[in-house]
């Protein structure tokens, strides 16, 4: 899987321009939850991915993570350990005897906060692995209107690629669809030529509906992702929740004709959910979204899990993670 060519450059990718608010796209929108729920329960147990085909699968799911530290206690040092683990997130002997180490296999960027970006950005250089920067007074969102776009040029002054940014919530909890639209799209525009992720703290907004309706908004208004949590939230990335955005994104791209990408972000901790996320997407929008460009992780500690079950199946041990460290 690894080794296959990008169906990207096959079928070509034009970044999302946005477009005029159509709130006739968000009437009579309705979300069945029972069949939503069901839905997701099977996608782990109608497809089964094992031995070499999971090794591919999850090496895969590495080149599809954006390695994340979002912590109070950041540092300089701990962004700089984290950034050296984004250039080699497994160990070379694992590499060598899977037989892919001359497949560079890095992580797809890295997500600090804004003032650790031009850390990240110098530790990188080289590595073509780009700096995402979390903004707008993540995770709640909940600071002035202007010191929100003033955070966005900020992180991208300071060399970020990507910005992943909050919305008020209150918005979607009140149907206020006009001031959502342009709040994200004033963000757009203070992102300039980075790409936008828009954070939808999906556990905050109360019904899989609103998450749909909220979905469509973001991309009406420019975004180039949409995701589902901070991390933050007592509920963050679930397979429904998932389902309603990537099948919301699918609407959108046969509307529009562009391809949006979509992360779930927060609890995906083992190389089963990486598996489940994967199938997901293979099976609700093809195989073309199995890429950095569409499909990302919001991960930190994914990896290790990752990494320990390579190993068993080098192996045929389960290893400590002790034995996978940051860097």
């Amino acid at each position: 899987m690894i080794q296959e060519t990008s169906q990207l450059e096959q079928v070509g990718l034009e970044r999302n321009p946005g477009m005029p608010l159509k709130l006739d796209w968000l009437k009579n929108t309705q979300v069945n939850l029972s069949a939503v729920e069901r839905r997701a329960a099977t996608l782990g147990t109608r497809r089964t991915v094992k031995k070499q085909w999971q090794a591919a699968w999850l090496l895969r799911a590495i080149t599809l993570m954006d390695l994340t530290t979002l912590a109070g206690d950041d540092t300089p040092g701990r962004v700089r350990r984290l950034c050296a683990k984004a250039r080699q997130p497994v160990r070379p002997d694992l590499l060598a005897a899977l037989g892919v180490s001359d497949l560079n296999i890095t992580t797809a960027a890295v997500c600090v906060y804004p003032t650790m970006v031009r850390t990240a950005v110098k530790a990188l250089e080289g590595s073509n692995i780009p700096v995402a920067s979390v903004a707008t007074g993540f995770p709640a969102g909940l600071i002035p209107f202007g010191q929100r776009l003033e955070e966005i040029r900020y992180a991208v002054a300071e060399g970020a690629k990507e910005i992943d940014i909050v919305i008020t919530r209150e918005y979607v909890l009140t149907g206020n669809w006009e001031a959502l639209y342009d709040e994200i799209a004033a963000f757009r525009s203070a992102c300039g030529e980075a790409h936008l992720k828009t954070i939808l703290a999906t556990g905050e907004l109360g019904t899989l509906r609103n998450v749909y309706k909220a979905s469509m908004v973001a991309m009406m208004a420019g975004a180039d992702f949409i995701k589902t949590s901070t991390g933050k939230e007592s509920v963050n990335a679930t397979l429904p929740v998932s389902l309603v955005m990537v099948r919301a994104a699918r609407d959108y791209f046969e509307r529009t004709g562009y391809r949006i990408g979509f992360k779930p972000a927060g609890g995906i901790r083992t190389a089963k959910d990486a598996l489940n996320w994967l199938i997901l997407m293979k099976e609700e929008v093809g195989r073309e979204y199995l890429e950095p460009e569409l499909f990302r992780f919001g991960a930190s500690s994914l990896l290790t899990d990752i990494e320990r079950q390579l190993e068993h199946f080098v192996t045929g041990r389960y290893s400590a993670a002790f034995r996978h460290p940051l860097a």
